[in-house]
């Protein structure tokens, strides 16, 4: 009787192509996996986080400490804090070192001793180390200057703090983008937390604000043709108030961080880069509305910090569009979950939710 089999150099070619394929292809497959992986535990935590300074907020336990230490005694009656580490022993609960920006620049943890070298240089608090319960790990700082409302369901406190935090712990690869997240990190050694076509972009942050009286006192040091006197705190409003009425100026608060991390603020265009990027496409030019089939990669929003602020986001560019007495308005653009476009409404300068992002140069 005939028997019909495989010859074992048939057997060996098969073998041999399974194992290119597998070589080829499982890389790829856990990287995605831990991609997603990484992305998930952000959100996951960064809602916790939201949650547990929402509370505060509503209680009035948010503002009004002069120390990180001080928040944090408060913070953790609100979430889950296995341990705190003091700043003078930060790498008990946090890795020694991180790899950080476009560079791949290694950072030694422990001379992360103040606010000031998470960019934030006028907070002038040390920082602290954290654990919390679900494995992640954490270095903050507080800002002295955080406001509160608590009748106010919007404000979340994010504002408040300079976040770095790993959501693997202690495991590698403790990288930016990868494991490594942060919320109001500006500036971590290399100051890229984006690089498109040689442009280094910070990472986005919420600017403090500066009166009119400041912005007429550095206005000169900022290239600041003409401080705000429409700016006022609210959505409308009609009539003329005197410069010492104004109210918060964003824009300057913004272009004077950005002064401080060696950058400035982008122009219309370098938006519009970054917009293609964010939407995987590359047909968003400076003055032009997209919609669909343009989409948010939402996977690229949380890489890059933008996932903090929720799926509509604006930003504002270095361009003003002053007419007259109106000095409020700055050209901008917004980012919904299936649209961009340039704006001056959503990026006016008295706008205290609007986002800010630097040119590093």
């Amino acid at each position: 009787m005939k028997k019909i089999g495989f010859t074992l150099a048939e057997v060996l070619i098969t073998l041999a192509i399974i194992g290119i394929v597998a070589a080829l292809t499982i890389p790829t497959l856990v990287q995605n996996y831990q991609e997603r992986a990484w992305n998930t535990a952000s959100q996951v935590f960064q809602r916790k986080l939201g949650e547990a300074l929402k509370v505060m907020n509503v209680q009035g336990t948010l503002a009004g400490y002069t120390t990180t230490e001080a928040f944090v005694d408060e913070l953790s009656k609100h979430i889950k804090i296995t341990k705190i580490c003091k700043n003078d022993d930060i790498t008990t609960c946090f890795s020694d070192t991180v790899t950080w920006g476009t560079e791949n620049e290694e950072v030694e943890m422990s001379k992360i001793k103040k606010a000031k070298n998470f960019g934030q240089e006028d907070w002038d608090t040390e920082t602290i180390g954290l654990q919390f319960a679900n494995g992640t790990t954490g270095i903050i700082a507080y800002n002295p200057e955080c406001k509160q409302n608590p009748y106010s369901n919007q404000i979340t406190g994010t504002s408040c703090i300079a976040l770095l935090y790993d959501t693997t712990g202690f495991k590698k690869p403790n990288q930016q983008l990868k494991d490594l997240r942060s919320i109001n990190v500006l500036n971590l050694g290399n100051n890229c937390a984006i690089e498109l076509n040689g442009v280094c972009f910070s990472a986005p942050f919420k600017p403090q604000a500066l009166t009119y009286n400041e912005c007429e006192s550095l206005k000169q040091e900022l290239g600041i043709e003409k401080c705000c006197t429409w700016c006022h705190g609210q959505d409308s409003w009609s009539g003329t108030i005197s410069p010492e009425e104004a109210g918060p100026d964003y824009w300057s608060g913004s272009i004077k961080t950005c002064k401080e991390m060696g950058g400035r603020l982008p122009t219309m265009a370098e938006l519009a880069t970054l917009a293609n990027e964010l939407y995987n496409t590359n047909n968003i030019e400076a003055y032009t509305d997209n919609y669909f089939p343009a989409r948010l990669d939402r996977d690229k929003l949380a890489s890059y910090g933008f996932s903090d602020y929720g799926s509509y986001f604006c930003l504002r560019s270095s361009e003003t569009r002053i007419n007259g007495f109106l000095d409020n308005k700055v050209y901008g653009r917004y980012f919904g979950s299936g649209s961009t476009g340039w704006n001056y409404t959503c990026t006016s300068r008295e706008k205290s939710d609007t986002l800010a992002i630097c040119v590093i140069e």
